[in-house]
């Protein structure tokens, strides 16, 4: 059973664009977190999807570049751009990363697959009752669930953000939650926007050296050294791009 990161990633972020191709310390962010993953025990292969816009080229070239496989599809309807990604390199096991987390712990993703691999569940993820840091948000799904949601989603939320069809049906699909032993969702570790870039780029200042990744505890301890670092993004919504998919099936309920 072939097991699969798929990381969702374009230069046009409405909040921050060109954020997967922006420097820390020197290489890409999309980088970073394909080497990371790389790290991952469970994972067999590392997947980019991106689209077919010419401003993504260079997206699909840093892949080409790293040896990791990529697909280019819709840039609206990311739901089937994965889909496509996952149904053309023959993935068995999807686990789903943002391109918007250079701070992915891989040691975070193995526990999450190998809970997956274990048990008769279609979906685990961290993100359903976050006790995480944001930007550790880690999904693994079978392909037969993304499959289905891609038969069958029609909201602009579940088109635009891929799981969301899966774990808003439990009758439908075997869903579980993982769970940190302590809760670390008010941290925030994704970019988003300048101040997160900021943020990331102070711990990547602080932590790598040599080419070497750091973990979540190193993270973790460099924070409570420097507590300040945590002002430099306090306060910005989590998931604020879903909440505003939230908004179009509103809009498309109304109309």
């Amino acid at each position: 059973m072939m097991t699969a990161a798929i990381i969702q990633a374009r230069m046009s972020s409405t909040r921050l664009p060109g954020k997967v191709m922006k420097p820390l310390c020197g290489k890409p962010m999309l980088w970073h977190i394909i080497t990371r993953l790389g790290h991952a025990k469970q994972l067999d292969k590392v997947i980019i999807a991106t689209t077919d816009r010419e401003e993504d080229k260079v997206i699909a070239k840093l892949a080409e570049e790293m040896g990791a496989a990529f697909y280019c599809g819709s840039l609206d309807d990311v739901l089937d751009r994965y889909y496509q990604a996952a149904k053309k390199f023959n993935a068995e096991t999807i686990v789903r990363i943002t391109a918007d987390c250079p701070m992915i712990d891989p040691e975070t993703v193995d526990s999450i697959t190998d809970h997956f691999l274990k048990h008769d569940y279609d979906y685990v993820s961290n993100t359903i009752k976050p006790t995480m840091p944001d930007g550790l948000d880690t999904e693994v799904f079978s392909f037969k669930s993304l499959e289905k949601a891609w038969e069958e989603a029609r909201k602009p939320s579940e088109r635009e953000h891929v799981t969301p069809y899966i774990y808003n049906h439990p009758e439908m699909f075997k869903i579980s939650n993982y769970e940190y032993d302590v809760d670390l969702s008010g941290m925030r570790w994704v970019v988003d926007q300048e101040e997160d870039y900021k943020f990331v780029s102070e711990v990547y200042t602080s932590l790598y050296r040599d080419g070497k990744i750091f973990d979540m505890q190193s993270v973790i301890r460099l924070l409570k050294e420097n507590p300040g670092l945590l002002e430099i993004n306090k306060g910005i919504a989590r998931n604020e791009g879903y909440q505003i998919s939230i908004l179009k099936d509103e809009k498309d309920t109304s109309t």
